[in-house]
């Protein structure tokens, strides 16, 4: 049975100790947002929680909060007692840096463990001992497996981006890990959506939990102004460079579907003069940590990146997003769109839809109950034929001469084959053949008989003499005699 539970409106009230809200304030934030009212009081009173809020609305700082004060209680250790799965590097990193900002006064030592960098700097780490692990399930179950890690201490469990971590096929390696834990312990769910595939999960290791959903369930931020540019296929391109142009944008994150078009269109932009580059999975760690600290520090105008890189990416006042390729799933456009209009701050959202991206508009539209605005940009109306780029003349194909021991036997055969040729249309005079002379027919010579047999002390008949064969003048002046 999932309960609900009431909003409050300040930190004050919430019952977060002195030290949390002395770093809250430093960060300018003074009134929770409605998730963070309605989870804090939650996490404190030790009960599971599955909690589905809009992205961009503090879900982090809901459970980083109280999971600081409740292990504080106890001091720090050399035991992981609170362990924090999330889909991909860049969320790990933001949540550890979370971590790091709201604990800067409580003793506790945090940790992130993902992979595409190097194992042992994360070995030595909890070697020392740490409190917290933020990890991502894949290089979690690496240190499992070497033994580097031991979960057997562990009090509290967050699943952060629950739905993310099952589209990306992580079910199977959650419910390893789950195993590996202790059974008593707290289970806390976020996540900007929850389907009811995530409530089924839920139900197979959470005890009683109480259920916070501030908005309804996969609907953007309010703040979140929405608008899609019908094109064509081959001039998003040109109509994204116009945006960011004639706009001013000056911080642009770009949404592609593959990572080979991510790099083509990063290319692209910066060959007419706009300053973008890439991220994907395919980049090492260290190249996705320096793309994304050019972009936070305004360095890029446009991040090219693909659903799963972007994932994590929380900049303060982001301004514009856009949906280059439409996502297959229309939670994942909720996702998209959610890296701005964060923390109260308004954002825009824009979407290129050519022809073939029309059904995955109306999915989104009717997942979010709401149609998105369409403006069509003057000089890139879809299907206009003056925008279409014409084709070169292509060179007509040389047929290759049929190659004769007499070059005007060639001339006549070219000369017959093209119909634009003057010879061609004109008769050509009849020649008259001069008769040739027949050869004389060679005479008929009949079998001679087999040998006969014949009666035994029979003299055998004498031999017939050779006759000159008669050979006919094939040519005049010429006789050949048989030899």
């Amino acid at each position: 049975m999932f309960r609900r539970n009431t909003i409050t409106t300040s930190f004050n009230t919430l019952g977060l100790s002195a030290e949390l809200l002395r770093a809250v304030s430093e960060q300018g934030y003074t009134v929770p947002t409605p998730i963070q009212a309605q989870a804090i009081p939650v996490v404190l009173s030790g009960r599971d929680l599955l909690a589905a809020a809009q992205t961009g609305t503090g879900k982090t700082a809901g459970f980083t909060l109280p999971l600081l004060q409740i292990l504080n209680q106890k001091g720090a250790g050399k035991t992981v007692r609170c362990l924090i799965l999330v889909p991909t590097r860049e969320l790990a990193a933001q949540v550890q840096e979370s971590v790091r900002t709201y604990g800067k006064y409580k003793p506790l030592r945090s940790i992130t463990v993902f992979g595409g960098v190097n194992i042992n700097p994360q070995i030595q780490d909890l070697r020392r001992g740490v409190d917290i692990v933020v990890a991502t399930p894949g290089r979690l179950l690496d240190h499992v497996q070497q033994k580097t890690i031991d979960l057997r201490h562990v009090e509290i469990l967050v699943l952060d981006e629950a739905d993310r971590m099952l589209d990306m096929g992580f079910i199977h390696d959650i419910r390893r890990i789950i195993g590996l834990l202790p059974k008593q312990r707290q289970n806390l769910m976020f996540s900007a959506t929850f389907p009811e595939e995530i409530r089924k999960l839920a139900g197979t290791f959470m005890r009683d939990p109480q259920l916070v959903e501030v908005a309804r369930r996969n609907t953007p931020a309010e703040l979140v102004a929405q608008v899609q540019h019908p094109v064509d296929q081959s001039r998003k391109k040109d109509l994204l460079a116009h945006l960011v142009k004639e706009n001013n944008w000056q911080q642009v994150l770009v949404f592609t579907k593959t990572k080979r078009g991510a790099n083509r269109l990063a290319e692209a932009l910066e060959k007419v003069g706009i300053e973008a580059d890439a991220i994907h999975g395919n980049k090492s760690q260290p190249q996705r940590t320096k793309v994304l600290k050019r972009f936070k520090d305004n360095e890029l105008q446009v991040l090219v990146a693909t659903d799963i890189a972007a994932r994590g990416i929380d900049i303060d006042e982001l301004p514009h997003v856009v949906n280059f390729d439409l996502p297959h799933v229309p939670e994942d456009y909720v996702h998209r769109i959610g890296r701005t209009g964060r923390a109260g701050s308004s954002g825009e959202a824009v979407s290129l839809v050519c022809f073939d991206d029309r059904p995955l508009m109306s999915a989104i539209e009717k997942l979010m109950n709401r149609k998105v605005d369409l403006r069509v940009i003057a000089g890139f109306e879809p299907g206009n034929p003056l925008h279409q780029q014409p084709r070169e003349p292509q060179p007509q194909r040389q047929h290759r001469p049929q190659h004769s021991r007499h070059p005007q036997h060639n001339q006549r055969r070219a000369d017959n084959k093209n119909p634009r040729h003057p010879q061609a249309t004109q008769k050509r005079p009849q020649v008259q053949q001069q008769p040739q002379p027949q050869p004389t027919q060679r005479p008929y010579h009949a079998p001679s008989p087999g040998p006969v047999s014949r009666p035994t002390g029979t003299p055998a008949p004498a031999p017939r003499p050779k006759q000159a064969r008669q050979v006919p003048a094939l040519f005049s002046g010429q006789r050949r005699h048989a030899g």
